[in-house]
């Protein structure tokens, strides 16, 4: 799971130097004979592993003879290797500075060691020297070409710097041990990561696990293992729902449940699980199933605060184990509840490179991700884009130095608020190890303005809590916002844009159908006063009234409005499950104006409410009836403008079931 600091970077240069190759004996730039002999034991010594050894007979393959190409430039590969750049790109220099023209790859890989320390304008110069030579790889020459823009683009980047200010979240995250790939649910208070914690006394002994702290007081408590999903083997980068009662993750067993985990079984090498919360407990995990999962590996999910689409990584797995082809792939729940077959994002979202860590921000309009092919400072650099209004993904936009750097950044969180981002680091100072950061976004970065609602569903008789179904619609364009349930509390969580109008529908078996709206437009989106609604639900009994809060009309006319249409459509839905019900449709005034006049408009409203179900609808008009009602039966006292708003409604009642 855990993506170490410039791995993939010291890999590369490696695996594509002397010691990858195999120079038969005599076709060394040495004649050495003593000098060949430690450097073909160095590459014996590397290849079992025995890095010590290896460094030291390197070291004496060149001590024997100082004008040793090969010698220098596998020296280099190996520093590389280690991560210590400055010493490989003296032994890069050195093997050119021998034989210029001999080993001409040398100038590619000093390059990228010099890309390794934010070396910019040395890293362009080597890749410019490479390219002037005729015959070399055409794919590293491709590469190369790429690379001399980033290295122009990385150091306007250097000279421009973002404010970056990272912040340890504490001690009630952070330990000794690697924590890294943090979730967040909708109000930012529950916090689940995964937490690495091996043997000392045997480094390859280790468990990865999710841990999960609350935030109090604005702290982060102690955090605790959630021992229902944490198994044997490890689980890694998850991803919680907005109201923090899912959660997608992802673990490698393989097809034959091992590490451990019998009960999960997957596709081959890594699959996403789920589990959901019930009565305060995660329930077994399960296979996200083959819509996402395949024999390869597939990682890193993002759930979207709507409920509707899971956003993840996949790559292909060669027969050695290896990862290529590494993309953000998506797949969206369809109206039967099911995941429908996985689309690979873009080419604007997804480079010829790798892309990792993505996230998709509760605002469900700004996407984060890492990638290596896309300009940037050298590794993975963190990259946003935005949903434009056609629905497709703009632009990738780099977050900036130092938010990035040459390293690999990756792991990147951003707070339903916006405002804060978290990351994993080991950078000096921490707990030990990789601990989880947290910084001010800047804000030419950060997603659009959020808040959140939360309430209660209940029973409006006995005042229990139930648990039911609800959306979420725009109100100004009928677009579902979200799909979600109340748990066994009754109680649920969602995040919301701010700036808009939002009809909300509440459907639960043997109640009525419930509908409000509520505006967002004039609040400011402040996480620390969320928008709260409880939700009463009137049992289906005779007699029984719902008011239609989201059926409109233009002051004294009764043509519906284009908004009430979302409404009107659900009240069918309900009507058309529940066949045999009948309802009377009323419409209601204040005591303003005539009381004719008022009277004929309160029966057209209520009509023009019917004529639309049977139109649209398709309910048989035996099944309806409406009447105006005028002022004559007030909810509350017709005694201010408020009061009088509230009297103006449309409703229904059960005639008959």
């Amino acid at each position: 799971m855990k993506k170490i600091i410039a791995l993939f970077l010291v890999w590369y240069l490696f695996s594509s130097g002397v010691f990858g190759q195999s120079l038969p004996p005599g076709q060394y730039s040495s004649t050495n004979k003593k000098a060949i002999k430690y450097f073909e034991e160095s590459r014996t010594l590397f290849n079992y592993k025995k890095d010590a050894e290896a460094e030291k007979k390197i070291q004496a393959a060149i001590k024997e003879d100082p004008n040793f190409t090969e010698a220098y430039s596998a020296y280099a590969d190996f520093l590389g290797y280690k991560g210590r750049y400055q010493e490989a790109i003296t032994n890069y220099k050195k093997a050119i500075e021998i034989a210029p023209r001999f080993m001409v790859d040398n100038n590619f890989y000093l390059g990228r060691a010099c890309m390794a320390i934010s070396d910019y304008d040395n890293a362009k110069l080597a890749f410019q020297n490479f390219v002037k030579n005729e015959r070399i790889n055409p794919n590293l020459k491709e590469e190369a070409l790429q690379l001399i823009k980033n290295c122009d683009y990385a150091s306007s980047l250097v000279k421009n710097p973002k404010p970056f200010k990272p912040v340890n979240v504490g001690a009630g995250i952070n330990t000794s041990f690697d924590e890294y790939f943090p979730a967040i649910n909708g109000d930012g208070r529950l916090f689940l990561f995964t937490r690495d914690i091996y043997n000392a006394g045997n480094p390859m002994d280790h468990q990865e696990d999710f841990y999960m702290s609350r935030k109090e007081n604005n702290v982060w408590q102690a955090a605790l293992p959630v021992p229902q999903v944490n198994t044997a083997g490890n689980e890694g980068a998850p991803t919680l729902s907005a109201d923090g009662n899912i959660m997608f993750f992802a673990s490698c067993i393989g097809q034959f449940g091992d590490y451990g985990a019998e009960d999960r079984k997957g596709y081959g090498s890594c699959d996403i699980f789920y589990s959901q919360k019930v009565n305060g407990r995660w329930t077994r995990a399960r296979n996200a199933g083959s819509s996402i999962n395949s024999a390869n590996w597939e990682t890193q999910p993002s759930f979207s605060s709507d409920g509707k689409t899971l956003y993840f990584i996949k790559g292909t797995v060669d027969r050695a184990g290896g990862r290529k082809n590494i993309d953000i792939y998506m797949s969206v729940i369809g109206e039967d509840g099911k995941f429908q077959p996985a689309v690979r994002l873009s080419d604007v979202i997804n480079s010829k490179g790798n892309e990792s860590s993505v996230f998709i921000h509760p605002d469900n309009m700004t996407l984060y991700f890492a990638s290596d092919g896309h300009p940037g400072l050298g590794g993975d650099d963190l990259f946003m884009s935005k949903r434009q209004p056609n629905g497709e993904w703009g632009p990738p936009v780099n977050l900036g130095y130092p938010i990035n750097t040459a390293n690999d950044e990756n792991s990147l969180l951003v707070d339903p608020s916006g405002k804060l981002a978290y990351f994993a680091s080991n950078r000096d100072g921490g707990y030990g190890g990789l601990d989880i950061y947290q910084f001010d976004l800047p804000e030419d970065i950060r997603p659009e303005k959020m808040t959140y609602t939360r309430g209660k569903i209940y029973n409006a008789r006995t005042k229990e809590p139930l648990e039911a179904n609800f959306e979420l619609f725009d109100l100004e364009n009928g677009k579902n916002i979200t799909r979600s349930y109340s748990d066994s509390k009754g109680e649920f969580l969602v995040t919301l844009t701010a700036n808009k109008n939002y009809l909300v529908n509440v459907n639960k078996e043997g109640f009525l159908f419930y509908s409000e709206n509520f505006s967002l437009k004039d609040r400011e989106a402040d996480f620390s006063k969320p928008f709260v609604i409880d939700i009463p639900l009137e049992p289906l009994d005779t007699g029984s009234v719902v008011e239609l809060k989201n059926v409109f009309f233009d002051v004294n006319k009764w043509d519906l409005k284009p908004e009430s249409k979302t409404e009107l459509i659900k009240l069918a839905q309900f009507l058309t499950k529940h066949n045999t019900v009948k309802i009377e449709l009323g419409g209601h005034t204040d005591n303003s104006g005539d009381k004719k006049f008022n009277l004929t408009l309160s029966a057209n409203r209520a009509k023009s409410v019917m004529e639309f179900l049977i139109r649209e609808g398709k309910i048989d008009a035996e099944r309806l009836s409406y009447k105006g009602y005028a002022d004559t039966r007030p909810k509350v006292p017709n005694d201010s403008p408020e009061n009088k708003a509230k009297n103006r409604r449309t409703e229904f009642k059960i005639t008959g079931k």
